[in-house]
């Protein structure tokens, strides 16, 4: 039967749901193909190349199961053109198509590298978020800063989620102040169960194309979703062994556990295997069907990060590319320091969560946020070089929800369109919320000694030198009060202290 139309499935576009697959057309070649451009515009972790390859694999075997024409273009085939574009265009001129149907992509870089297509290209929607590209743009013009409060309280209302007759079930919005609890010594945790698969095939594959990857795997226990199938399975997992101790433990920080309560929901999310709307029902519904087992914050503090803060920054994303790309507000340029790449340092909260980082592609958000976020922060790391190291190294990493939660709520190098004040922080806080501090080299008390944590004292550099930027902001206009009433003396031997480490970095 002759080809009337092609259409491409991105990597990241593997929604079962969507209405190109609601009736088989065997005029219609659904083509999905994986290639060297994206697998190397930055070092991916090694799972994260694999569950997305294996995910798409598995998507196309679906696809075939249920009738319709895939054309699966692989790695390795002799065929590949390794370019989006490139593989269009043969395959137009083998089956003599004129216009090829796409989903609109989810990242700037690949929303104008398709409009200058050479292959007549007609986009549709994706049909995945619950909000359109310019919705956040809309409801902030005029704003220079975008309150995510603002716009979760009006989604909240939009999609009538945890509301009662127009108002917030429990009477308030968000129960954020509950959702800060370290956890307690000893805990047994009760956490979902990893669900293997074997990728033995995908890991040689990648190999063999000689793909630059970083991290640490093994491919016969790859333990990510890759199915819709296993995703809702792990979702029910998730509300049944998880979700009632979720929100009181979200930002806890433990070296005894990898995810915690969290739900390894993010990536299933992120390449469309499941969808947002229907995950945040499940949780609501299992609120609503019982109370008695599902507190409204541990309820509520989940469905914030999905209905509020990933459609939040995919809107900030949209809104402000590409010159989010090279904001640099501080004018920061270090580099990041070598052990990023290895785990190799004797700060026990950094050793943990970058070697965690490595063998799992996964941190919650406190540990991007407070850990290796805060430390690169406080260093005065370069934005770029800390976006191509979480764009890479974690598997729910893409860059609409990459970049805007690190170069503009972790590093505050948008100078304040995310969020309000930066996230910086001394070792008081990382020994507040887990057990990092317990037996480390350093002293999570002393400021300047030769033991002195280096978040202590690179935490008060990074407000010495960033003062003109900083001090009339009202969220941290305290910090300067502190500091000024510090002794002239040790405010000295804190800054001498800071350029040491700085000089010394990669051997911390």
């Amino acid at each position: 039967m002759r080809l009337n139309e092609i259409r491409l499935i991105l990597g990241d576009q593997l929604n079962i749901n969507h209405s190109w697959f609601e009736s088989v057309d065997p005029t219609v070649l659904y083509v999905l193909m994986e290639v060297k451009s994206e697998s190397e515009y930055v070092t991916h972790h090694v799972q994260k190349v694999v569950g997305i390859f294996a995910a798409m694999r598995a998507f196309a075997q679906e696809l075939q199961t249920l009738g319709h024409r895939v054309r699966y273009i692989r790695i390795n085939d002799s065929e590949n053109q390794h370019g989006f574009l490139n593989n269009l265009e043969v395959l137009c001129k083998e089956f003599d198509i004129a216009t090829v149907r796409y989903q609109l992509p989810d990242e700037y870089r690949l929303d104008q590298y398709f409009k200058n297509s050479k292959v007549p290209l007609i986009a549709v929607d994706s049909e995945h978020f619950l909000t359109k590209k310019d919705e956040v743009a809309a409801l902030f013009v005029g704003k220079k800063t975008f309150l995510m409060e603002t716009f979760y309280r009006s989604m909240r209302k939009k999609y009538a989620v945890l509301m009662e007759g127009g108002q917030p079930v429990g009477g308030q919005w968000n129960f954020d102040h509950d959702n800060r609890k370290k956890l307690p010594a000893n805990t047994i945790l009760l956490t979902t169960q990893l669900e293997v698969t074997d990728q033995t095939e995908v890991y040689q594959d990648i190999q063999r194309a000689q793909l630059k990857t970083i991290g640490e795997i093994n491919p016969t226990e790859f333990s990510w979703t890759i199915t819709r199938t296993s995703a809702v399975k792990l979702l029910h997992e998730f509300i049944e062994q998880a979700l009632p101790l979720f929100g009181t433990y979200q930002d806890a920080m433990t070296t005894q556990h990898w995810y915690v309560y969290h739900s390894r929901l993010s990536f299933a999310l992120n390449v469309k295997l499941i969808g947002p709307l229907e995950v945040i029902s499940a949780v609501e519904q299992a609120y609503f069907t019982h109370p008695e087992t599902y507190e409204l914050n541990q309820v509520e503090g989940f469905i914030r990060q999905i209905l509020g803060w990933r459609e939040y920054m995919r809107g900030i994303y949209w809104a402000k590319m590409p010159e989010f790309s090279e904001l640099n507000y501080f004018g920061n340029e270090a580099q990041l320091p070598s052990w990023y790449w290895t785990g190799k340092t004797k700060m026990n909260c950094l050793h943990h969560a970058i070697k965690q980082s490595l063998d799992h592609a996964y941190a919650h958000h406190i540990q991007r946020l407070m850990v290796t976020g805060n430390f690169a922060s406080l260093l005065g790391v370069h934005p770029d070089e800390v976006d191509r190291w979480y764009l890479g190294i974690y598997i729910d990493a893409f860059e609409w929800v990459e970049i805007t939660n690190t170069r503009g709520m972790s590093q505050f190098a948008d100078g304040g369109i995310v969020g309000s004040k930066p996230y910086v922080s001394s070792a008081a806080y990382i020994q507040k919320m887990g057990n990092y501090c317990d037996g480390c080299y350093y002293n999570y008390k002393d400021k300047f000694g030769e033991k002195a944590c280096p978040f202590n004292t690179l935490y008060w550099d990074f407000y010495d030198r960033n003062r003109s930027l900083l001090e009339r902001n009202p969220r941290i206009g305290m910090m300067y009060k502190v500091w000024d009433k510090m002794e002239a003396a040790q405010k000295q031997l804190i800054l001498e202290k800071a350029q040491e480490i700085k000089q010394n970095i990669d051997h911390l």
